[in-house]
């Protein structure tokens, strides 16, 4: 009986273990199952930007390969929101090339961004942004959900059309919070204004309260700047104390537009204009609309019309595009209606892209061009350029675009360290002695410089880059005519002389061509006043008759001086281009010196017998860029390219003051 009792008890015993051993394995199985889920962590490629996900803080995984220079970064430890965001974790040290997790979290824009070389990536430096963010490890912080799944922003611009929905999104949390899940409204942009007044319409309440975040925005203030960022109702006019009185709000006068004071346009105006304009991020909605708002101003005071001044508009921030061009609008109520609906492309400040478009593209026949008008680009600039603009703008000069530069809050002495390139107003500009370079504090002091502006663009006298190396001068050939040429050898030399004014632009007031024949005696063939047109010179040259006789250079050369150079313009450039082949029977020495003391630009061509040395003699200096030999008159034709290059650079090597 006792056995059964213990055998029992030992029954029992053997059960509960076996109960509590199942219960153990129980509450572990249900601790796996309520333990939190691993995070899911999208993965994003190179070229996303962290302005493009809307997101306040997230973990992503970068792919292999992002430290490739066309994924652009901006700034150093803290970077610009337009920067790739695996380009950045790479610059600051957080990845390598191989990839990997990193931690994402914006913190407010900057005044501006220094580059750096760091880790295999150059950073760029970059003027003001609205958003910024920092890169560190991927280890989620205790408390803080990520979201697995990322909100990007629409790709199209905040400015598109107004009566589309954008995205908004909630303020960043505060640090240590759980960053919540981001809800995704769709809010009404605010409709667009009739054109009918020139004075264009303020922001609205409503459009001013839209999220603007697409693209970044400026928040980087200039000294003594006020924090025109901080409200999203727009006030002007007397009902703000801080307004500059010249913006005004659309119940005041100005909004039946009234040509600015002073700003008086001369009859004789006649120009073809682009206005370059910025629509970079970094300008923000508001000062965008006052830029428009000065294009209406500026639209309205010079009178549009085909008898006078026509406009066009290029808009650009990373590309350049044209708005509309010389042709589209033929007066200025049209104009400005078509001012009122440009929309901001937004992105970086590429003014020295945009220059090159313009040059490329804009002043062309089909775009309007009139030939008969200089072409003026007047460029403004937010702060400064996000590219180089000197190399653009020497091309610019070089093919007779006067530029002017609208610098608008330009770089404190604290900013200068992110300017790309100091000066670039200086280099870009037609001229360097200030007549092309505006200054403005203030966006809200734009209006004011109407008057100036408007007043230098038509004065065509002093817009000195009209003038090209193609359409400048007065050029005088004199050709020998000795008995030593031949006749054909003479028709030959006359087709050298066809070849080379078929590349100049001619008319009375572009470049005038006359000719002198010469052996013991001299003939004026044609002088300058003669013939005004390409066809008639090229007729005139082919009618010239061969003289023969003796070879006298030197009183040729002071024929030329006296019969076609003592009635060149005194705004023209003096060009001789004296073709011989052979030795001259009296001295040149002394008349070269009056022709080059008397500011005459002279290029010497020997051709079969000529003497070299007295070419160098009769040349300008350097002779090395002014004279020329060839040994038959069968390839002069050859040298007609050089000798027009030498004539453009020697032209385009011209002090700019």
């Amino acid at each position: 009986m006792g056995i059964v009792v213990l055998t029992m008890k030992a029954s029992v015993i053997e059960m509960f273990l076996v109960l509590l051993a199942t219960g153990i394995h129980s509450n572990k199985d249900m601790t796996k199952k309520i333990k939190r889920p691993k995070l899911t962590v999208p993965q994003i490629n190179c070229d996303v930007k962290a302005g493009k996900i809307i997101n306040p803080e997230f973990v992503v995984k970068c792919p292999a390969g992002c430290q490739d220079p066309k994924y652009h970064v901006y700034g150093t430890d803290i970077y610009a929101s337009y920067s790739s965001v695996c380009g950045a974790a790479i610059h600051s040290g957080v990845l390598d090339n191989s990839g990997g997790k990193i931690l994402v979290r914006k913190v407010a824009g900057q005044s501006g961004y220094k580059g750096s070389y760091s880790n295999g990536v150059q950073s760029l430096s970059l003027p003001r942004w609205r958003e910024s963010f920092i890169v560190s490890e991927g280890k989620p912080q205790r408390g803080v959900t990520y979201p697995s799944a990322l909100t990007y922003s629409s790709s199209k611009s905040p400015a598109a059309k107004t009566d589309e929905a954008t995205k908004a999104y909630q303020k960043p949390p505060v640090p240590g919070t759980t960053a919540q899940p981001v809800t995704l409204t769709q809010v009404t942009g605010a409709t667009a204004t009739g054109a009918a007044h020139a004075s264009l319409p303020k922001p609205s309440p409503s459009a001013g309260s839209t999220s603007s975040s697409l693209r970044p925005q400026p928040v980087g203030l200039r000294s003594g700047e006020l924090d025109l960022w901080a409200t999203s109702t727009y006030t002007s006019g007397q009902n703000s104390p801080h307004a500059d009185p010249g913006i005004q709000s659309q119940n005041s006068p100005r909004a039946a537009f009234q040509k600015p004071a002073g700003a008086q346009v001369s009859p004789d105006c006649k120009i073809d204009l682009s206005f370059v304009i910025d629509g970079s991020s970094s300008i923000g909605k508001r000062r965008f609309r006052i830029q428009k708002q000065f294009l209406a101003d500026v639209a309205q005071a010079l009178d549009i019309g085909p008898a006078g001044p026509l406009m066009g508009i290029v808009q650009y921030g990373d590309n350049p595009s044209a708005q509309f061009n010389l042709r589209t609008h033929m007066n200025s109520r049209d104009l400005r209606t078509a001012i009122e609906k440009i929309t901001q492309r937004g992105g970086l400040s590429n003014a020295g892209r945009a220059i090159s478009f313009v040059t490329k593209n804009f002043f062309s026949k089909a775009n309007g061009n009139r030939g008969s008008a200089p072409n003026v680009a007047v460029v403004i600039v937010d702060g400064w350029p996000t590219d180089k603009v000197e190399e653009a703008s020497r091309f610019a000069r070089e093919s007779g675009i006067n530029i002017f530069f609208i610098t608008v809050e330009g770089a404190t002495e604290n900013e200068k360290q992110y300017v790309v390139e100091p000066n670039f107003s200086h280099k870009a500009v037609c001229r360097t002695n200030g007549f092309y370079s505006l200054n403005v504090q203030s966006w809200f002091s734009l209006h004011k410089t109407v008057q100036a502006l408007v007043k230098r663009v038509c004065d065509t006298d002093r817009l000195a880059c009209s003038k090209t190396c193609l359409n400048s001068a007065d050029i005088g050939f004199v050709i020998d005519g000795s008995s030593s040429v031949g006749t054909g050898n003479f028709r030959t030399v006359l087709q050298f002389v066809a070849n080379l004014s078929k590349e100049f632009e001619i008319s009375d007031i572009d470049t005038r061509i006359g000719a002198v024949q010469y052996t013991y005696e001299q003939r004026l063939e044609f002088g300058f006043d003669d013939y005004n047109t390409k066809s008639d010179i090229l007729n005139a040259i082919k009618r010239v008759g061969y003289w023969s006789g003796g070879t006298s250079t030197g009183a040729a050369i002071n024929y030329a001086l006296e019969q076609l150079f003592k009635k060149s313009k005194p705004n023209k450039r003096k060009l001789m281009i004296l073709i011989t082949d052979g030795r001259s029977y009296d001295d040149v020495r002394i008349p070269a010196m009056v022709a080059h003391h008397k500011g005459v630009i002279t290029y010497a061509i020997g051709v079969a017998w000529a003497a070299q040395d007295e070419l160098e003699v009769i040349a300008t200096h350097p002779a090395k860029d002014h004279s020329f030999f060839v040994d038959e008159f069968d390839n002069l034709y050859k040298f007609v390219p050089k000798v027009i290059q030498n004539i453009c650079t020697e032209f385009n090597s011209q002090p700019r003051n």
